[in-house]
């Protein structure tokens, strides 16, 4: 085969062989780096395959290893080994580990999980500067925590899970003004929290579970941002911890919390899941948790809670499990959790309940007992359940959201699977499963904003949908309610029980993809909800019996029925178009979503190729993005994945974001040019022909401005905001990236534009991205003065 080469590809195989070398060249040291690292950890068989040879910055990553590279340097490195990994041997030491490990300075994640580490964690761990991610949980590291890590200002995730820390919660924590993410447990740490933990104003997910923390719990309550709090086994209380509002998993189980539940837990609107089990807490149990909208986990169980229960009482929905076990609750259990729905998980044992059988006490009991710890029973009011109407969200969860919370933060539901004799049948079933917030999730979330309040938005919290919901919604998917087939699959649009309306999006998957792999996925996509997008509403994964890979996965999104943007300026013959001051503010909201697409979510969302027809005017005339640069394939769902783990956009090339960013401004400038003119720009030739025209025309007299913009807005502009709008759209046409104006200089302009317009005719309309007026076009005439 060799002699059928010719002497050029010779050439061509001799030069590749040469950049290969030169490439390798670059990369000795920190290649060396690595074997010396894979000598240390005693060969472990995650790095079997790593030599001289490996080329580390194009291997393909995996769920064990991940070297990710950046300009010839490591930025990422992350060894999972197997779950219950030894010690290393006594040759091991760590401080020599750390010491070829700081070779690498560049590196913004690190993780080393179940890798038989030992010793104390060495101080030099802060020569890692630009570290950002740093998991090593679940190895054997000892010690306390060294204070050099407050010298990390850049951290914004920290794992230590799972090792034998021990001493006192340092103070210095609050040295970290970046950090969100904070997981400490099942370690031997002690003493009182530091009252410093209430200034980490970023801090999203505190897990502080499984130590030997005592004492009263620090005032959290200025921590907005704060979405799980996890205490679990530890000897903290008396009182009931003061967190936001927004808390999403508050887990306080086993503990040493005595007093009563605060009132403002009932108006704990994204509560999710609330566990207080095994605890000293006393007094009325507030029926109300039962129905908090977000509500699908409430354990009490372990406590010596009073009150009455009513077979009237209101629950959400979405419960999913409730533990009222081992308390002193007299009446009936409510109706609500006599459903039908195979998902709802009720245990009530060990109380006064009229229930007629001998899981539970006599009256007399529940009566003697509440006496014996100061509670008169018939003395207390009776509380009446309010009920709560709150439009919410998750960020982050989420899932936490999530959502937000995108991915969100959900309870792990039970999945009962039907024996069948024989061979597995091909059919898939839907999977009601969804995950907690995993060691994995926490090391590598990042959530929503404060951008993302949804409070306004009118917006249901993101949730997962079942199959048979969806189905119902669809008539099993009927023609009829077929919408479009895209690249990214088939959309339907559906309607829910109450009435309203939903799109949803069907994407086939590849067999290997299990829930787990898009949980980074389901994370962004649970954040992605906005005034100035059509937003996500929640998720259903549909699986294979046999393996329960994902067959399909379902995305639900609002509807938004009223046409594109294009239909309302420029389509020929509409019956209605919008004013000047209309398409002002339509142009504020699409400027807007994009900014929300930059700079709202974390990772950023750049490249989103938006053109016109991908923009919809809701009832309201409030122009919402339909089409933003999801990661649909696989590929794409690994390097949002690297994204979220690097710390968003910190972890790209800067240069190409910066180019990304300015992508989505040309992508505006087109939109923005056929608001302007009024007529459809499909080709590159026309889009040329209309930019020079406006180029012409911005320098020259009003006839001129008058004579390039839609007909249809004769006589209704102020000729000062013509001239902005054209101004900027030029701005955001040129053809170097660099030259193009950011986001929020178009924003502030376009704002300008309006406020010139509002004042030039006193306007009723609002130029806030809400506009309220629809004309009758005038007939359409060239009328070139």
């Amino acid at each position: 085969m060799a002699k059928t080469f010719g002497h050029s590809a010779l050439l061509v195989l001799i030069f590749l062989s040469i950049l290969s070398e030169y490439s390798e060249q670059l990369q000795s040291s920190q290649v060396q780096t690595l074997l010396r690292l894979k000598h240390l950890l005693n060969s472990p068989a995650a790095l079997s395959s790593w030599t001289n040879d490996t080329d580390f910055c194009n291997t393909e990553p995996s769920p064990s290893v991940t070297v990710v590279c950046y300009d010839k340097s490591i930025t990422q490195l992350l060894i999972i080994g197997e779950k219950g990994t030894p010690p290393l041997p006594r040759s091991f030491s760590i401080d020599s580990f750390f010491t070829t490990l700081v070779k690498i300075p560049t590196l913004k994640v690190l993780t080393l999980v179940s890798l038989g580490l030992w010793g104390p964690l060495p101080g030099k761990i802060a020569r890692l500067s630009s570290l950002e991610i740093f998991n090593v949980s679940s190895n054997f590291i000892n010690g306390a925590i060294p204070q050099e890590i407050s010298s990390l200002t850049n951290i914004q995730t920290l794992i230590l899970d799972d090792n034998m820390f021990n001493g006192q919660l340092p103070h210095w924590l609050s040295s970290l003004s970046v950090l969100s993410v904070l997981s400490l447990k099942s370690n031997s740490l002690e003493g009182v929290l530091p009252e410093s933990l209430g200034s980490l104003e970023n801090l999203r997910i505190l897990d502080l579970s499984h130590n030997h923390f005592l004492g009263q719990v620090p005032d959290l309550s200025s921590l907005t941002s704060l979405q799980v709090l996890d205490l679990e086994n530890n000897s903290l209380g008396p009182q009931f911890p003061r967190v936001n509002k927004k808390i999403v998993f508050l887990v306080l189980r086993n503990n040493k919390f005595s007093s009563g539940i605060p009132s403002e837990v009932s108006s704990y609107y994204q509560l999710q899941k609330l566990d207080i089990s095994l605890n000293r807490f006393v007094g009325p149990f507030p029926p109300s948790l039962l129905g908090l909208p977000s509500i699908t986990f409430l354990s009490i169980s372990g406590n010596r809670f009073t009150g009455m229960l009513f077979e009237n009482l209101s629950c959400n929905s979405g419960l999913e499990y409730v533990d009222l076990s081992s308390n002193l609750l007299t009446g009936k259990l409510p109706d609500c959790f006599q459903s039908d729905s195979k998902d709802l998980t009720v245990l009530y044992f060990g109380n006064c309940l009229n229930m007629g059988d001998k899981s539970q006490h006599p009256f007399s009991f529940c009566r003697n007992e509440a006496l014996a710890v100061g509670i008169l029973p018939h003395r207390r009011k009776r509380e009446q359940t309010s009920k709560i109407v709150l439009a919410v969200s998750i960020s982050g969860g989420i899932i936490g959201g999530i959502a937000l919370v995108g991915l969100a933060f959900l309870i792990a539901r039970r999945v009962h699977l039907k024996q069948t004799r024989g061979l597995v049948p091909p059919r898939s079933i839907a999977e009601s499963a969804s995950t907690g917030y995993s060691s994995k999730l926490m090391s590598e979330a990042r959530y929503a904003s404060q951008a993302t309040r949804l409070g306004a938005l009118g917006l249901p919290a993101y949730r997962m949908f079942s199959l048979e919901e969806l189905e119902e919604a669809t008539d099993s998917f009927d023609t009829s309610t077929f919408l479009d087939q895209g690249s990214h699959g088939q959309m339907y649009r559906g309607r829910m029980k109450d009435g309203s309306f939903v799109a949803i999006r069907c994407l086939k998957m590849k067999r290997s993809q299990t829930t787990q792999s898009f949980m980074h996925y389901i994370e962004l996509i649970s954040k992605l909800r906005h005034r100035h997008l059509v937003s996500a509403l929640g998720h259903c994964f549909e699986c294979y019996l046999d393996d329960s890979s994902v067959s399909r996965l379902f995305l639900v999104f609002e509807f938004v029925p009223n046409r594109t943007l294009r239909s309302w300026v420029s389509k020929r013959g509409a019956r209605r178009t919008l004013t000047w001051a209309q398409r002002i503010a339509a142009a504020i909201g699409v400027a807007k979503g994009i900014q929300f697409l930059h700079t709202g979510i974390v990772p950023s969302v750049f490249a989103n190729n938006l053109k016109i027809i991908d923009v919809f005017l809701d009832q309201n005339l409030v122009a919402k993005i339909s089409s933003y640069n999801l990661p649909f394939l696989a590929e794409s769902m690994r390097q949002v994945g690297e994204q979220i783990s690097s710390g968003g956009s910190k972890g790209l090339d800067k240069a190409r974001v910066k180019h990304e960013e300015k992508s989505d401004v040309y992508d505006f400038g087109v939109i923005l040019l056929e608001i302007i003119m009024g007529r459809p720009l499909d080709s590159t030739d026309e889009l040329d022909v209309e930019r020079d025209l406006l180029q012409r025309v911005i320098t020259a007299d009003n006839a001129a401005r008058r004579s390039a913009i839609d007909p249809a807005i004769h006589n209704g502009y102020a000729d000062e905001s013509v001239k902005t709008m054209m101004e900027i759209c030029i701005r955001c046409l040129v053809k170097d990236p660099g030259d193009r104006p950011s986001i929020e200089d178009v924003l502030w302009n376009l704002q300008f534009a309006a406020q010139v317009q509002d004042a030039w005719h006193g306007d009723t309309q609002s130029s806030d991205g809400s506009p309220i007026l629809l004309v009758q076009p005038p007939r359409r005439q060239r009328n070139l003065q």
